[in-house]
């Protein structure tokens, strides 16, 4: 985290020349008052080269593009889509409002999807496999998109905080048959709010470029208010200030990840040798866009005394251990679709993946860390495992 950080002059120029010419915020039609300037057009297309896929398509949101992603799907009730327990709630409330089953799978030491408890929970109602990188660490993909491809199911990735990671030299996103990105104000680039979803098949663009516009095919045969249609949809168009914003941010995502990359090893050269302290499990092959610094520790109530001591010192933990209740699947009582399909009650349900949680801690990575940072970090928290 986070491109905001970076907010400047490039930014205020890309708006600026919407305004200059012409002030259309309207992402099609106008163009005769636009004075060819198609700032989310020339964002999707400058986004998909980054990535090395042929489409892209701007929404409104992280949480839309996944929405927007199974739409493709055409899912029917009763079908299942399995995550992992382990992600933001937006992951789970995107399969239910596709009217999915959400079910999740265990993680591992990754911290992201374990591949045998996805192994377990397929069935003949799954119809497809939302992975997720969190917190920037790539996902076991080579074990899960082996596992989706024997099965034929979907596989999605939920890259949100994977933007400018890669795994085995392939950016994340780019494994599945669509991947979606999380441009919201805290990710490694920002529109202040939005989303990407990328695809290899032109017909799944198609298919999601008209569901996100209310079912607009955008015909060039015909003007916008006779456009043909062949379904309905919903309204997630990304706006032209947004598209503005993501063009100057692309350029800039290269350093925030070269520069998060570089403070999180700075941070870990300064804890690495307390005692007590396990790191992450990182996949081979991985490039993280280093999110945050995750590590394990004894037990829950080291954790918690970890953090006391990091705030005593003026520094923060992130998600874990004091969010944990947005981001695991085991505390979403209030979901009853998941609920229902894991036995009715969630206390006791994900056990492995709250173990782990539990004892995890995670630090903030930013761009531009002060250089105290690291000291303070040893400080902190050798008051606790020493």
């Amino acid at each position: 985290m986070p491109g905001y950080e970076l907010i400047g002059a490039e930014e205020q120029a890309q708006v600026d020349d919407i305004f200059q010419h012409g002030g259309v915020l309207f992402r099609h039609s106008f163009d005769h008052l636009r004075q060819d300037r198609w700032k989310v057009r020339d964002f999707e297309q400058e986004f998909a080269k980054s990535v090395g896929m042929p489409h892209a398509l701007a929404v409104t949101s992280g949480t839309a593009a996944l929405r927007v992603a199974l739409a493709v799907l055409d899912l029917q009730p009763g079908d299942e889509v399995i995550t992992q327990s382990f992600t933001f709630v937006a992951t789970v409330e995107a399969i239910i409002e596709a009217g999915a089953i959400p079910v999740c799978a265990e993680i591992d030491g990754t911290l992201n999807m374990d591949p045998e408890s996805l192994k377990s929970l397929i069935t003949p109602k799954t119809k497809a496999v939302i992975a997720v990188h969190m917190l920037g660490t790539p996902a076991r993909l080579f074990e899960i998109d082996d596992i989706c491809r024997k099965n034929n199911l979907v596989l999605i990735e939920d890259a949100a905080w994977g933007c400018g990671g890669s795994l085995d030299g392939r950016p994340l996103g780019t494994w599945g048959q669509m991947g979606t990105y999380s441009f919201d104000f805290a990710k490694t680039m920002t529109t202040g709010e939005g989303g990407m979803i990328v695809f290899h098949n032109e017909d799944d663009y198609k298919a999601a470029a008209a569901w996100h516009d209310h079912g607009h095919e955008n015909n060039p045969s015909v003007p916008r208010w006779e456009d043909t249609r062949a379904s309905s949809g919903f309204n997630f168009r990304m706006t032209e200030m947004q598209g503005a914003v993501g063009l100057a941010q692309l350029k800039k995502l290269s350093h925030v990840v070269t520069m998060q990359r570089k403070n999180r090893d700075s941070m870990w050269s300064a804890i690495e040798i307390l005692p007590g302290i396990i790191p992450r499990e990182v996949p081979a092959g991985s490039y993280e866009t280093a999110d945050a610094l995750i590590f394990s520790v004894a037990d829950k109530a080291t954790a918690k005394k970890c953090r006391d001591s990091l705030l005593t010192e003026g520094l923060s933990t992130k998600i874990l251990p004091e969010a944990v209740t947005w981001h695991f699947a085991g505390t979403w009582t209030h979901m009853s679709e998941l609920v229902a399909r894991h036995g009715g009650d969630l206390t006791n349900a994900f056990g492995p993946s709250r173990s782990r949680l539990e004892r995890a801690v995670s630090l903030p990575v930013i761009v531009k860390m002060d250089e105290t940072v690291p000291a303070r970090l040893h400080t902190a928290l050798a008051k606790v495992l020493s």
